[in-house]
């Protein structure tokens, strides 16, 4: 039909093209960093998803300790109640656990809080929550230095999943 047009994804092309604050804007619900967000933002135009995502990783790994707090902000507890729509999509096998596995990530949840200062962040994208629970005790025995790198990485993780899901979001 003429005239009619059919959704497509965004892509890395359709990224560049938005406007700086509405790329700012789609950077942030990634990662809720506005430092990350502004320095990946500053590393475009993008020739390709690779280059984004490349881009988002050193971004990350470069950003200060400081600014991590800001960028676990985005994610609540895991088995919590999601605050956006991103980690309720991420976290959903974890509504469908019985009771005492949710209980026991609260209390394991609060405990890791207690040892290493943040939430326990996992990429949990397909995981049960068991699965989520059995990382969660493991990450526990964790010195804080290599705890600190493993929840960079996670959070590498997160964004890549999202900043790829982001892409293929179909527009009009």
């Amino acid at each position: 039909m003429a005239g009619v047009h059919s959704p497509k994804p965004l892509g890395v092309d359709g990224f560049n093209r938005l406007t700086e604050r509405q790329r700012m804007h789609l950077l942030y619900d990634v990662c809720s960093s506005p430092i990350w967000a502004r320095r990946v933002l500053a590393g475009g135009p993008f020739r390709d998803p690779e280059a984004l995502l490349r881009r988002a990783d050193q971004v990350l790994a470069e950003l200060p300790d400081a600014e991590l707090a800001a960028a676990l902000d985005g994610h609540p507890r895991i088995g919590a109640k999601a605050d956006n729509a991103s980690s309720a999509r991420e976290q959903a096998k974890v509504a469908a656990a019985d009771d005492g596995v949710k209980t026991e990530l609260a209390e394991k949840n609060r405990l890791y809080e207690q040892t290493f200062g943040y939430v326990y962040l996992v990429c949990a994208s397909g995981r049960t929550a068991e699965e989520l629970l059995d990382i969660l005790t493991d990450r526990l025995d964790n010195d804080p230095d290599t705890e600190r790198r493993v929840m960079r990485s996670e959070l590498a993780k997160i964004n890549r999943l999202r900043l790829e899901r982001l892409l293929s979001k179909e527009t009009a």
